[in-house]
């Protein structure tokens, strides 16, 4: 007798990299800062955070657009 197979997690793949980040992840990741620091830029508003709930994130997005803007430009 065939008997059909639990529904296990999906297997969806992870994108290539994560939407967003933790707030100590993205300040060590971006600008090598430790937690305190991350937290403390964060506080200052130098780190684009989205607070959802008690939670604080940083969206990858504007970490690489807050990077690209402040990139310094060279003319050949």
């Amino acid at each position: 007798m065939n008997v059909p197979k639990r529904a296990t997690k999906s297997r969806k793949k992870k994108p290539p990299h994560p939407l967003w980040l933790s707030v100590p992840e993205a300040g060590w990741r971006f600008f090598g800062l430790s937690r305190n620091g991350a937290y403390a830029a964060a506080a200052r508003g130098e780190l684009p955070v989205i607070k959802i709930g008690k939670r604080m994130c940083c969206p990858v997005i504007a970490l690489e657009r807050m990077l690209a803007e402040t990139a310094p430009k060279t003319t050949a």
